[in-house]
């Protein structure tokens, strides 16, 4: 089962890594997402392909598009285009903040994480970033070899 479950009772299906890398993320929400019987189906047997993916809004309406949803196994007719747009569920004002954020400053909607929540609906964990240059990503890996050297020196010291 490719969903692995948290404490908090949500399993995760899938998880895009690549956004926290290339992008700054600044705050984060939770969104609905309006899917199909067989696109659920289909995220319980295998997880779905995030990274490419983003948000867009059109309409007044809050839409993810890129991500690869499989389609499932016993669909039959029933399947539909697995890199079609879904909507995104989100409270009206929400969705007016996002379109306000994203008209001026250069930012992007990404999404962050697919998962079920404890009730069993797919939801979708949406972060609005600033994409982030090369050299903060570089400052960023510098950081993280720093951190893991320490944490390794610690590791020795306690040994004896």
């Amino acid at each position: 089962m490719p969903a692995s479950k948290n404490a908090r009772g949500k399993k995760t299906i899938s998880r895009n890594r690549v956004a926290r890398h290339d992008y700054l993320i600044e705050d984060t929400w939770e969104a609905g997402i309006e899917l199909t019987g067989s696109e659920v189906k289909s995220l319980r047997e295998r997880p779905a392909q995030i990274s490419d993916s983003f948000c867009i809004i059109r309409g007044g309406q809050l839409f993810l598009v890129g991500v690869h949803i499989h389609p499932y196994s016993n669909g039959g007719v029933w399947n539909v285009d697995p890199d079609r747009r879904r909507r995104l569920l989100m409270h009206r004002r929400q969705i007016d903040y996002l379109d306000g954020k994203l008209r001026g400053k250069g930012l992007a909607v990404v999404p962050l994480e697919l998962y079920f929540d404890e009730h069993n609906r797919v939801k979708l964990q949406i972060g609005l970033g600033k994409g982030k240059k090369l050299y903060d990503k570089r400052a960023d890996m510098a950081r993280r070899q720093v951190d893991r050297d320490i944490q390794r020196a610690l590791k020795e010291r306690s040994r004896g």
